[in-house]
């Protein structure tokens, strides 16, 4: 692959990993699709062997959060349903106040279906405040498994 090809898909994985973060681009699957698209052009053994790690890396890390987070928040007793009420409000809010907006709205569609599933404002807010945990825990694992696919591609990198 030609420098300025290995520049592009540096470029898109770095773009992943951001969107892991800001949660507004599917970062994972943009990760391992500059891997994909790198390995194809380069070819061979190494680059085969680099693109199964970050797939694994990934893949377990898509595993992992679902896991963790699921187990934090049923600990909460917290529903998967007000995470996506949560979800669509942050996505609405991110357009209606760029970018802060999908914290804002995320957390306050939270709190409103909890306060009407609960019927009880601190309890309410301890659940929020584990969606909002959760969520974390969803961003670290989602960034871990990206960042061991962009370390792998790294590697390949050097010794291709």
């Amino acid at each position: 692959m030609s420098a300025l090809g290995e520049l592009l898909v540096g470029a898109a994985i770095l773009v992943g990993l951001v969107g892991i973060v800001v949660q507004v681009l599917p970062g994972s699957i943009l990760v391992l699709g500059a891997v994909l698209v790198w390995a194809w052009v380069t070819g061979g053994t190494t680059a085969w062997v680099v693109f199964a790690v970050a797939a694994v890396a990934i893949g377990l890390a898509e595993l992992g959060q679902w896991v963790l987070a699921g187990r934090h928040m049923r600990r909460a007793e917290v529903p998967w349903s007000t995470l996506v009420w949560g979800g669509l409000a942050g996505v609405v809010g991110f357009f209606v106040i760029p970018v802060v907006g999908l914290f804002v709205f995320f957390v306050g569609a939270v709190f409103l279906a909890e306060l009407l599933r609960r019927r009880d404002r601190t309890a309410a807010w301890r659940a929020t405040l584990a969606a909002v945990q959760a969520t974390g825990i969803t961003i670290l694992v989602q960034l871990l498994g990206a960042l061991v696919a962009a370390g792998a591609w790294g590697v390949g990198l050097v010794l291709t």
